[in-house]
């Protein structure tokens, strides 16, 4: 089974998808971290991000073990990696990786913006989560400040609502629902009441199939 979960970024959308992999046993890839992993190549190399031939480079140098690294959560990775993943060659370079990922049994839980539109749109169950952006700009806020980071939750709203805009208008994989997903609204509810929702969904589509 495979199980792809879209949406915004902050919306708990990586919680679920961690949590949601543990409790069916299944493998999980957080797809935002590998467009995180080329960003941080460009700018450890001090190449401009928007320089296709290295973003392209930097995709297809990959190395998983890396994906674990702390600077890769940073407010300016992340921002880095809204300009990369906007380069189109860069997501086909990445397409089959994910799709590789999730064809492996015994199952995986894809999250990111484009899992149930481009790279898994055969998925089984497909969740697209959603939650305030003043929410998403307090937790992210939360996060950066625990990191030991300084944080203005004005700014930080301010950049999401800007990275939102720039998703969803991009030319390749935009930041849509896919037509088959069930929506997801995390604006109210803790890390439990979640997951909680998310399980409900997947145990309403199994039991809606003969077999999964």
């Amino acid at each position: 089974m495979i199980i792809a979960i879209d949406g915004p970024a902050a919306s708990g959308k990586g919680t679920l998808g961690k949590r949601l992999a543990h409790h069916y046993g299944f493998r999980h890839l957080d797809t935002g971290v590998i467009y995180r992993a080329v960003a941080q190549a460009l700018l450890e190399a001090g190449a401009d991000l928007s320089d296709e031939v290295r973003a392209v480079a930097a995709a297809m140098e990959l190395d998983p073990e890396k994906f674990g690294n702390p600077v890769l959560k940073t407010q300016k990775v992340g921002d880095a990696a809204s300009v990369v993943s906007a380069i189109p060659k860069v997501r086909e370079a990445l397409i089959s990786f994910q799709r590789q990922f999730a064809a492996d049994p015994p199952g995986a839980v894809l999250d990111g913006r484009d899992i149930g539109t481009v790279i898994c749109p055969n998925a089984e169950v497909k969740i697209f989560v959603v939650a305030d952006p003043h929410v998403r700009a307090r937790r992210r806020t939360l996060e950066a400040l625990a990191r030991g980071e300084i944080a203005d939750e004005a700014a930080v709203l301010a950049d999401i609502l800007k990275r939102d805009e720039r998703d969803k208008n991009r030319a390749t994989a935009p930041l849509i629902a896919a037509p088959d997903a069930v929506l997801l609204d995390n604006s109210h509810l803790d890390i439990e009441g979640g997951v909680r929702v998310a399980i409900d969904i997947v145990e309403a589509v199994r039991a809606g199939r003969s077999r999964v």
